[in-house]
């Protein structure tokens, strides 16, 4: 499978997941849209496969249905923010990008959670002042994950007694 490839299946996946695209007629325009997206964007070129794929391989790592729409709120963000570089007047982009914007709009906390995860990445942690915060609220973060953990546990030894297998 070739990186261009990827792209539409990347999509097609995000869009099917969220349950956006159940009529096949509506999947088929959809990658008839792609095609041409790909065409504009010469995606046929040979240093598109160098590297491999940008955002399946992330896929694999994220199993949890909420973990899920936090990467891909962040995929269908990266997706936009091409599109919107592009001529908006070629009425399949303008099709792809209407059909993304909905997505978006369907996973706002995805959004924020995304957010939440790259605000984190930036804190200064050699910062003192950071430090001396992090101290303060290390024992309810320590609580939340004890809570969180505890109940992970319960969930799984009561899905244990459901299943008569």
């Amino acid at each position: 499978m070739t990186c261009q490839t990827y792209s539409l299946l990347v999509l097609s996946v995000v869009m099917i997941y969220f349950g956006r695209f159940g009529n096949s007629l509506i999947l088929a325009q959809l990658q008839n849209d792609i095609d041409q997206l790909k065409a504009d964007f010469n995606s046929s070129h040979s240093d598109v496969a160098d590297g491999g794929p940008i955002f399946t391989e992330k896929l694999i790592n994220w199993t949890e249905k909420n973990e899920k729409r936090i990467i891909l709120s962040q995929i269908v963000s990266m997706y936009l923010e091409m599109l919107e570089n592009t001529d908006k007047s070629k009425p399949h982009v303008r099709h792809i990008s209407e059909e993304l914007y909905t997505l978006k709009n369907s996973l706002p906390d995805g959004v924020k959670k995304m957010k939440d995860l790259m605000d984190l990445a930036k804190v200064q942690m050699s910062d003192l002042k950071i430090q001396r915060k992090a101290v303060n609220e290390l024992f309810s973060v320590l609580q939340k994950l004890v809570e969180t953990s505890t109940s992970l546990k319960r969930k799984r030894s009561q899905s244990q007694r459901r299943c008569k297998c």
